[in-house]
C-alpha cells in the first residue's frame, strides 16, 4: 500500500494556503483567541482536502527468469561424438528448467559462418542477439553447449549481456589428438614466372605422445598438381618456394599426411590464394616483305598495353644488290643471332607474317625456333604465297613444329571462312561475333593454302572445308598456323568486315596458355550457397563431377550442356572450407569463405577457455562426459569459484498487474469530517 496526493489546485496555491493557516494559528495562539486549536484544525483539513490524498495498492505477478541456452552448431561440432552429445545434453538440460515453470528458456544455434562469410565460432555475438529484448534484471544464467572453440570470447564477465553465472557444458574428451597445418605467411599476389615463399608450421594439438615422433610428410599442389613433397619437423616454422606459373588466380594448397588416432582431417590441409599477375608479354613480329595485313597485326598487338612488340620487316634481302652503299642505308641490319639465339627464350610469342626462307636465317636458326617450341614457346604463322613456293618455311627444319604442310598450290576465289564443327566447341572461335548465321555475317576472303592431313585441331575452314586455322600443341609449347592473309579485307570493312580483333587476340593468348582458352578445363565458383561448376571439353560429353565436401562427404553434380563444349552444374553447400571437385581426370580447389578461417586452426576441445569466464561469474564449465551437473536456483549473488553445481539466479522483477486507489477526501466522508470541525468552532466561540 501507499498513500499518493493528486493535488486539486496547483502546488503553489496549496502551498500558500498552508501558509495562510499556519500563519493564523500562529497568531491565534499568540494573542489566546479561543478556539484557535479548532480553526487551526480546520483550516489544515481543507488544506489536506485540496492536496486530496489518496490509498493505493499495487498488485503484481512475478516475471519468469530468463536462461539463454546458446548451442554450438559450427562445423568443429561435427568431428567424432560431439554432435551427439550436443543434442543429448541439450535435450537433458530442457528437461530440467521445464520443471519450474518461472523459468523460461531461450534456445539460439551458432552457426560457423558471421555476417562476413567469415568461419568461425561467434556464440556471445549469438548470446548477446538472444537477449538483446530481456532487462539485465531478469537473466538468470546463460548456458553454453560447445567444444569450447570460441572465437569471440570476452576479456572478462564485462562482455557479458548482464550480470549472470556462465555456465559451459563441453563435448568431447580430455584425450583427444589432433594434427593441423597452419599458413603463417604467403603473398597474394606475385609476378607470374617468378618464386615466392611461403612460411607454413605443423601443429601437434592434444597430449605429447608417440604421435608427434618423427616428421611429418607435407605435400604442396598448385591448382591441383603436386609441386613438391617435404619432410618437416612439428611445432616449428618451415619456409616453401613456389613457383607461379599462371595468370589470375592459383591455389596453393599444403596437406600434412594424417597420423593414426587424430581427431579429423579437416584442417590437415591448408589453402593459400596467390595472384598470378602477368608482366607485359615479349612479342617478337617478323614479316617478310611489306603487305596489306603486316598494318592489322602490328596495329592489333601495339593496340594492347600488356604487350611489349618488336617488329622486323624484310626490306632488304642478302641477294638485293643494287651497288647501294651501307652507310648509305637508313636500314637497319637484321638481328638474327641476338634475337634466335641469345634472346629467343625471352620471348613468350613469335609470328613469322608472311615470312619466306631467303637466306637471312640460316637452318640452324630454323632449328633453334623448333626446339623454343618444342620446349613452351609459341609460334604463329600467317602464310601467305610464299609458303607454297620454293622458298617456303616448311622446307626449312621449322617443318618438325609445323601442324599442317602446304602441298606448294594456292586455292583462289571469293569464299566465306566458317567455323568447323571442331571450332564451334573451342574456345579461340566459340561464338565468334558473325558466326550464327549461313553464311556467317562478315565479308568473303579469297585466298588460302592447300595443306596436306593436319595434326592438331582444324578451328576455321575455307572453301569446301579445307583448313584455314589450325592449332596444335608441339611437344610443351604451342602453333597456330594461319593458311591465308586476307584477314585485313576484315579489317578494312570489306562486305561488312569480320570479327579480326577477337579472333587474332583469342590466337594470340591461347598461344600463350591464357587459362580461359584452354581447351580441356575445370573451374568452380561459389556466389552466396550456390557452388557452380564449369567443364570446357572437345569431348561429346562430360562425366558427372564429385564435390567433396571439408567434412568428408562425397556430392555428385549432374553437369549439362549449356553452350558447345561447355557443361555446367550446381549445387548448395553449408559448410566453409575447401571443397575439392573432380570431373574425369581434372580436378579444382574451391575456398569457400576465408581461407586462414579460425573455426579450422584447434579442433580439440577444451574447457580453458570458458573456465575462467565461468569461475568469474559463479558459474561452473565441465565436460558433458563427465556427466551432468546439478543446477540450483539461487537468490542473491552467487559465490565466484563455484565447481559443483550449475546456479540459475532467481529474478525478483514483478509485472504490475493492477492498482486499487481510495481517495481519503473525497465525497460525503470529507465533507462531513470538514464540516465537523466547523460546527465545532462556532460551538466553542458560542459557549464563550
Amino acid at each position: 500500500m501507499a498513500l499518493t496526493f493528486a493535488p486539486l489546485l496547483p502546488l503553489w496555491a496549496i502551498y500558500a494556503a498552508l501558509a495562510l493557516v499556519l500563519a493564523l494559528m500562529a497568531a491565534g495562539y499568540l494573542t489566546r483567541m479561543r478556539a484557535t486549536t479548532l480553526r487551526a484544525a480546520a483550516g489544515l483539513l481543507l488544506v489536506t482536502a485540496l492536496a486530496n490524498p489518496t490509498i493505493s495498492r499495487e498488485e503484481r505477478s512475478a516475471l519468469t527468469t530468463i536462461v539463454p541456452i546458446v548451442v554450438d552448431r559450427s562445423q568443429s561440432q561435427l568431428t567424432g561424438e560431439r554432435e551427439g552429445q550436443t543434442d543429448a545434453a541439450l535435450a537433458a538440460l530442457q528437461a530440467r528448467l521445464a520443471d519450474d515453470p518461472m523459468i523460461e528458456p531461450r534456445v539460439v544455434d551458432v552457426a560457423t559462418a558471421d555476417e562476413n562469410g567469415r568461419a568461425e565460432t561467434r556464440a556471445f555475438a549469438a548470446l548477446s542477439e538472444a537477449v538483446r529484448d530481456v532487462p539485465p534484471s531478469r537473466l538468470g544464467a546463460a548456458f553454453l553447449i560447445t567444444d569450447g572453440q570460441i572465437h569471440d570470447l570476452p576479456e572478462d564477465a564485462g562482455g557479458l549481456p548482464g550480470a549472470m553465472p556462465l555456465n559451459a557444458l563441453v563435448t568431447g574428451t580430455d584425450s583427444e589428438y589432433d594434427r593441423r597445418i597452419e599458413i603463417n605467411e604467403a603473398p597474394r599476389f606475385g609476378l607470374v614466372g617468378d618464386s615466392l615463399p611461403v612460411e607454413f608450421t605443423v601443429v601437434d594439438d592434444g597430449p605429447v605422445d608417440e604421435h608427434t615422433n618423427g616428421p611429418a610428410k607435407v605435400t604442396a599442389r598448385i591448382n591441383g598438381q603436386v609441386a613438391a613433397e617435404m619432410l618437416v619437423g612439428t611445432n616449428l616454422p618451415t619456409r616453401y618456394v613456389f613457383d607461379i606459373d599462371n595468370g589470375g588466380e592459383n591455389i596453393l594448397e599444403l596437406s600434412v599426411a594424417p597420423v593414426d588416432g587424430e581427431l579429423t582431417t579437416i584442417n590437415n590441409r591448408a589453402v593459400q590464394i596467390v595472384e598470378g599477375i602477368r608482366e607485359n608479354l615479349r612479342v617478337l613480329l617478323v614479316s617478310g616483305s611489306p603487305h596489306s595485313g603486316e598494318r592489322t597485326w602490328r596495329n592489333l598487338l601495339k593496340s594492347d598495353a600488356s604487350v611489349d612488340l618488336v617488329h622486323f620487316t624484310i626490306l632488304r634481302p642478302p641477294e638485293k644488290q643494287d651497288g647501294t652503299p651501307i652507310n648509305e642505308l637508313s636500314l637497319i641490319a637484321f638481328p638474327t643471332r641476338e634475337l634466335f639465339v641469345d634472346k629467343i627464350d625471352d620471348f613468350d610469342l613469335i609470328i613469322f607474317d608472311r615470312y619466306q626462307n631467303r637466306g637471312v636465317l640460316p637452318l640452324l636458326y630454323y632449328d633453334n625456333i623448333a626446339q623454343y617450341v618444342l620446349n613452351g614457346g609459341a609460334l604463329l604463322v600467317a602464310a601467305g604465297p610464299e609458303i607454297a613456293g620454293p622458298e617456303s618455311i616448311a622446307d626449312t627444319p621449322l617443318s618438325a613444329v609445323l601442324p599442317a604442310i602446304p602441298t606448294g598450290d594456292l586455292a583462289e576465289g571469293g569464299y566465306y571462312p566458317e567455323i568447323s564443327e571442331t571450332g564451334e566447341r573451342h574456345p579461340v572461335t566459340r561464338y565468334l561475333p558473325g558466326s550464327g548465321s549461313e553464311p556467317p555475317a562478315w565479308g568473303r576472303w579469297f585466298r588460302s593454302i592447300p595443306v596436306g592431313p593436319a595434326r592438331g585441331e582444324t578451328v576455321m575452314t575455307a572453301a569446301d572445308g579445307a583448313p584455314l586455322l589450325v592449332l596444335s600443341r608441339e611437344g610443351e609449347g604451342r602453333v597456330a598456323e594461319f593458311l591465308s592473309d586476307q584477314g585485313w579485307l576484315w579489317a578494312r570493312g570489306f562486305e561488312g568486315g569480320g570479327p579480326y580483333v577477337p579472333l587474332y587476340r583469342r590466337i594470340a593468348h591461347w598461344l600463350m596458355k591464357e587459362p580461359a582458352l584452354e581447351e580441356e578445363t575445370l573451374s568452380a565458383a561459389v556466389d552466396g550457397e550456390t557452388l557452380t561448376i564449369t567443364r570446357q571439353t572437345m569431348e561429346d560429353g562430360a562425366p558427372d563431377a564429385t564435390v567433396t565436401t571439408p567434412s568428408g562427404q562425397s556430392i555428385t553434380v549432374l553437369l549439362t550442356e549449356t553452350e558447345p563444349g561447355l557443361y555446367r552444374g550446381e549445387t548448395r553447400v553449408d559448410e566453409m572450407g575447401l571443397f575439392t571437385v573432380a570431373n574425369g581426370d581434372l580436378q579444382r580447389l574451391v575456398n569457400v569463405g576465408d581461407p586462414d578461417a579460425p573455426e579450422f586452426k584447434g579442433m580439440i576441445s577444451t574447457t580453458a577457455t570458458l573456465a575462467p569466464l565461468s569461475a568469474e561469474t559463479g558459474g561452473l564449465t565441465q565436460r558433458i562426459a563427465d556427466g551432468m551437473p546439478p543446477i540450483r536456483l539461487v537468490n542473491g549473488p552467487v559465490r565466484p569459484g563455484n565447481d559443483s553445481y550449475m546456479p540459475i539466479v532467481e529474478t525478483a522483477d514483478t509485472r504490475l498487474e493492477s492498482i486499487r486507489s481510495l481517495p481519503l477526501f473525497n465525497g460525503l466522508l470529507g465533507l462531513a469530517a470538514l464540516l465537523a470541525l466547523i460546527s465545532a468552532t462556532w460551538w466553542r466561540e458560542g459557549r464563550s
